[in-house]
């Protein structure tokens, strides 16, 4: 198992435009092998003594968080995907983000220790 994770501000009033966005993608991802994604929007985001989400991402007021992972077989097939998605079409046609995607996060992880998974 191989893990995608991001954090996006997206502006409050663009929650539905984000979620037909990803879930088109969704659909892309699925054909070159991403197990699950799941796309969560702040619910609960504190603010921090050091740092936090909001200030990750440099969040603007009006700007909700979302927490979003990938689950991929392995390390490979993610990066083989990314490689092969790029030269996708669909991923041209699949419109701009409803968010500023200079200010999202995105991180990849090996896991340690999993609970509900085989």
């Amino acid at each position: 198992m191989y893990v995608a994770g991001l954090v996006i501000p997206v502006p409050e009033d663009r929650m539905e435009a984000y979620r037909l966005w990803a879930e088109n993608g969704a659909k892309i991802f699925r054909d070159y092998g991403c197990l699950e994604i799941v796309e969560c929007w702040e619910d609960f985001v504190p603010d921090g003594k050091q740092t936090d989400f909001r200030r990750a991402v440099a969040a603007q007021p009006g700007e909700k968080i979302v927490f979003t992972w990938q689950v991929w077989p392995d390390k490979e097939s993610f990066w083989a995907a990314e490689e092969a998605m790029h030269k996708d079409a669909r991923m041209d046609n699949a419109g701009e983000p409803p968010f500023d995607a200079r200010r999202l996060i995105l991180g990849c992880f090996s896991p340690v220790f999993a609970m509900g998974r085989e």
